[in-house]
């Protein structure tokens, strides 16, 4: 399982000492907001890591908790996984931080690197994102990170604006 760094952040695979952070973040109603439409209860976090754990096993990447290198704690999440859950899909990157994280470069800082192992390591094609349609903050950091606005599509039950990046844009950058 891969621990990724950035300058600000270690990237940990998802594992239960991670809880209690977790739970912390996915509790808070305005993080999920755009992504479930409600907090996570406890319950809801740790069924989230054992999912997490088993993807980790079976293909060698998923989610990773943010930790900010300055106070070891946890101020967000972060996955390269199968779009749709389904390894048919290409891969698809994404994050969500602590309120109190948001607007400071974090999400940009770990989205450049997970975008590197994406393409780098696991020498993916095409890396995709998605988000709900009114989460300015998650799309201001896709096309940051030099993807480009694809569409509406139905993922997650839900209709998402989606966007894409090749491995030879991402090169040419």
């Amino acid at each position: 399982m891969t621990i990724l760094t950035t300058q600000r952040l270690r990237l940990e695979p998802m594992t239960d000492a991670h809880a209690d952070g977790l739970f912390a973040m996915n509790s808070d109603p305005e993080v999920m907001r755009y992504i479930t439409g409600k907090a996570d209860t406890r319950d809801d976090t740790l069924a989230m890591i054992e999912r997490v754990k088993a993807r980790w096993l079976e293909f060698g990447f998923s989610w990773w908790s943010f930790v900010e290198l300055e106070t070891e704690q946890i101020i967000g999440a972060g996955c390269i996984q199968y779009l749709g859950r389904d390894p048919a899909n290409p891969l698809e990157i994404g994050w969500r931080l602590r309120q109190d994280k948001w607007g400071q470069g974090f999400a940009s800082e770990a989205a450049q690197v997970m975008a590197s192992f994406a393409f780098d390591t696991l020498k993916g094609d095409l890396l995709c994102a998605v988000c709900h349609q009114d989460n300015k903050g998650s799309a201001h950091v896709m096309k940051k990170l030099g993807m480009q606005y694809r569409g509406i599509e139905r993922w997650y039950e839900m209709d998402t604006a989606v966007y894409d990046m090749t491995r030879a844009a991402w090169a040419a950058r």
